[in-house]
C-alpha cells in the first residue's frame, strides 16, 4: 500500500465544486446530461466562470464556445501552459468525465496563487466546448477550433432535432465570423496538461489510484448508410426482399467479430447509434444509418481492419441488393505523450511517495487535438469498475485529490524559475 505525503490542494473545496457542478443537468441520483451548447452547458459555464474569477483569473468565452481563465506570468512573451478538459457530457453520463480535469486544473492554479507562486509563463485553464461529440456526432470541437483543425461543413452538422452547430453557437453568443480571432498562433501554446478519469479498468485492476498516460489511440469514426427497398412485411417474399436492416445487422455482427480476433491487441470497435427508416413494425426497412467507432494504438492494424470493413460493406450490399454510402467523421492517428512531461509527472508523484503506473488511453481527449501543436501529458484517476459514460461512473474523492495533487506539483515543476508574489504570501 502506497503512502502519500504533503497534500497541498484543498480537497474539500474541490469536492464541493464537483458536487455543485454535477447538479447542473442532473439525471437520476448520480447521472448528468449536459450536452454541448445547451442551456445546461451554459449554466455550467456560468458557474465555472464564477469560480475562475473568484480565484483571480481573467476569463473569456471565445468564438468556439471555450471558457478560458488566464493567470499572467512574469514573462507574457513565453509560450503558455494550458490546463483543462471539458464540462459537456454524454446524454446519459456521469459527473466526473471531463469535469475533474477542469476543476482539478482550477484547483491547481488556485493553489499556486495561494502559495504565492507566479509562473514565468502565462497559464490558462480551459473548459473546451463539445469534447464529447454526442450532440453533433463529431467531438473535440473547441480544442480543434483553437488549433486550426476544423473541417469543412462542421457548422452545418445537425443534432437530432435539426439544430445546426452554427445555430447552437450563435445561441451561446458565439460568432463563427470571429473564429480566426480565437485560433492560437503557432508556438503560442508551450505545453498542455490534462487530468481525467481513466474510463477503464486498468488502474483498479492493479490497485493504483493514479496513472501516467503514454498515448492516445487513434479513433476512426464513420457513419454508414445502407439503402434497400421498403415493402409490406406481409406480402413481399423473403427471397425478393432488399432489407437494409438485415444487411446492416450482418455488417455490424461481422465487424464485432473482426475486432475481437486478436484478444491481446488494444483494438476496440463499437456501433453505438442506429437509425431505421421508415421505422414501422410492418414495413421492410428501406434505409439504415449506423455509426462505427474503431480505435487502435497501431495504425497499420487499424488500416487493415478498415480495409476489411470496406470489403465487408461491399460484399453484404451485393448479397442483399443494397447500396451504401459512408462519411468519415473523425480520423486521427495515435498520439504519444511527451517524455519530458511524463518525467515531470513521475517525479512529482515520487515526491509524494507514489510510483505511478503507465497506461495508454483508448478514449480520445482534448489532448489529442492539442498534441498537434504542442507537447502534452495526461494524468489518469482510477475509475470504479472501469465504468464511464454512465450515471454509475465513480472515482473516489481521495483518488481525485491525489490526481489533482500530482497535477499541481507537475504544474509547479513546469513553472521552473517562478517568482513569489508578496501580496499572496
Amino acid at each position: 500500500m502506497q503512502t502519500t505525503e504533503g497534500i497541498t490542494i484543498n480537497q474539500a473545496r474541490l469536492d464541493e465544486r464537483i458536487e455543485q457542478l454535477s447538479r447542473i443537468g442532473r439525471i437520476a441520483d448520480t447521472g448528468v446530461c449536459r450536452l454541448a451548447l445547451t442551456p445546461e452547458d451554459m449554466e455550467g459555464i456560468i458557474q465555472v466562470r464564477l469560480w475562475m474569477e473568484e480565484t483571480g483569473l481573467t476569463t473569456r468565452l471565445d468564438a468556439f464556445g471555450n471558457l478560458i481563465g488566464r493567470l499572467e506570468g512574469t514573462d507574457p512573451s513565453l509560450p503558455l501552459l494550458m490546463l483543462g478538459s471539458h464540462i459537456d457530457s454524454q446524454p446519459y453520463g456521469g459527473r466526473y468525465d471531463g469535469a475533474i480535469g477542469v476543476l482539478g486544473a482550477l484547483e491547481a492554479v488556485q493553489c499556486l496563487i495561494e502559495q504565492g507562486i507566479q509562473p514565468m509563463m502565462p497559464i490558462e485553464v480551459i473548459a473546451f466546448c463539445d469534447e464529447e461529440g454526442s450532440r453533433f456526432n463529431k467531438g473535440l470541437f473547441g480544442s480543434r477550433g483553437i488549433t486550426g483543425q476544423l473541417e469543412e461543413g462542421e457548422l452545418e452538422r445537425q443534432d437530432k432535432h435539426g439544430m445546426t452547430r452554427r445555430e447552437a453557437l450563435e445561441s451561446f453568443g458565439c460568432s463563427p465570423a470571429q473564429f480566426a480571432e480565437s485560433v492560437y498562433p503557432p508556438g503560442a501554446i508551450g505545453a498542455y496538461l490534462e487530468l481525467h478519469i481513466e474510463q477503464g479498468p486498468v488502474l483498479e485492476s492493479i490497485d493504483a489510484p493514479v496513472g501516467v498516460v503514454t498515448g492516445i489511440s487513434g479513433p476512426l469514426w464513420l457513419t454508414v448508410t445502407m439503402k434497400g427497398m421498403a415493402g409490406h412485411a406481409g406480402s413481399v417474399p423473403m427471397g425478393m426482399r432488399h432489407d437494409a436492416l438485415v444487411g446492416s445487422a450482418k455488417v455490424i455482427a461481422a465487424f464485432d467479430e473482426m475486432v475481437r480476433e486478436d484478444p491481446g491487441a488494444p483494438t476496440v470497435g463499437t456501433v453505438g447509434s442506429l437509425r431505421v427508416f421508415p421505422d414501422s413494425r410492418n414495413i421492410i426497412p428501406e434505409e439504415v444509418s449506423f455509426t462505427v467507432d474503431l480505435r487502435d494504438m497501431e495504425m497499420a492494424r487499424r488500416d487493415r481492419l478498415e480495409a476489411r470493413f470496406m470489403q465487408l460493406l461491399e460484399d453484404v450490399s451485393k448479397q442483399h441488393g443494397l447500396s451504401y454510402s459512408l462519411t468519415v467523421d473523425t480520423n486521427s492517428e495515435p498520439r504519444y505523450c511527451a517524455e519530458r512531461i511524463k518525467s515531470a509527472i513521475h517525479s512529482s508523484a515520487e515526491a509524494m511517495g507514489m510510483t505511478l503506473p503507465e497506461l495508454m488511453s483508448g478514449p480520445f481527449h482534448d489532448a489529442l487535438a492539442l498534441s498537434h501543436v504542442c507537447d502534452y501529458g495526461m494524468i489518469f484517476v482510477r475509475s470504479k469498475d472501469g465504468i464511464s459514460h454512465h450515471p454509475s461512473e465513480y472515482s473516489s474523492p481521495e483518488d481525485i485529490a491525489l490526481g489533482t495533487e500530482v497535477l499541481y506539483r507537475t504544474v509547479r515543476q513546469m513553472c521552473n524559475g517562478h517568482t513569489v508574489i508578496d501580496t499572496f504570501s
